[in-house]
């Protein structure tokens, strides 16, 4: 099972579009969701409206989606992605441990991204956690060190490990001068990784090229705004001096 939340756990919309993007590449099929209802606020995540020609309109409720499909011949998967649940975070964890004991899941993925000084032109880095930590070592991926407010990926992981399950839980570092959505750089580090971890082998090559058009952009950004190209600098020298 892969799962990613958008929200607070999601910067650049990394996480959830590389989620996203492990599912279409796999063709995978709708299987199951959480309705909304009992875990978010409408005022903060607000349903959509659509027209429709035979409804009129049609009101899309926010819930958290999973889809199911093969890997190989002898390996599936179930990929969730919906929007961090704002309340009883309890209560939700009960549901996802439920339907993957029902499923009999074996192993979890956790995908998050977060935004730090790191620099924007050199590779992503990612960082994770897993109950079997020499897999971080197989990936190449540090151990993350952080400490403090978590989201419901954490909360996820925390419970998982204590039911038994095989949790790893990955996060790419995105800077935090540059707000700019979804970022696909970051995806694609995402998807490196979980395609090593899973050992599957996908084209990832539309992501790629997403990629090197968004750090073009990215660079022709910096480079037209003096503050923040002498902060890149700086960043830069930081990064040489370690």
């Amino acid at each position: 099972m892969v799962l990613a939340f958008e929200g607070w756990n999601d910067a650049g919309e990394a996480a959830s579009s590389a989620a996203r993007f492990i599912s279409d590449s796999i063709c995978s099929v709708p299987l199951a969701e959480i309705d909304g209802e009992e875990f978010l606020d409408f005022t903060v995540q607000r349903p959509t409206v659509r027209p429709d020609p035979t409804a009129g309109r049609i009101i899309e409720w926010p819930s958290l989606r999973f889809e199911y499909g093969s890997l190989d011949s002898s390996r599936e998967i179930v990929v969730g992605i919906g929007v961090e649940p704002h309340l009883r975070w309890r209560r939700f964890s009960d549901v996802i441990v439920a339907l993957a004991e029902r499923l009999e899941i074996r192993q979890v993925v956790l995908l998050g991204a977060y935004v730090a000084d790191v620099v924007y032109s050199l590779p992503v880095g990612v960082t994770g956690f897993s109950t079997r930590p020499e897999l971080l070592d197989e990936l190449n991926v540090n151990a993350s060190l952080y400490h403090g407010p978590t989201g419901i990926v954490g909360v996820l992981a925390d419970r998982l490990n204590r039911e038994g399950f095989e949790v790893t839980s990955l996060w790419a570092g995105l800077p935090n001068y540059i707000n700019v959505s979804p970022n696909p750089r970051g995806a694609l580090a995402l998807v490196q990784k979980l395609t090593n971890h899973l050992s599957i082998k996908i084209d990832d090559e539309p992501l790629r090229r997403d990629a090197a058009s968004y750090e073009q952009r990215i660079s022709e950004l910096v480079s037209s705004d003096p503050d923040l190209t002498e902060y890149v600098r700086e960043l830069k020298r930081r990064e040489f001096a370690q």
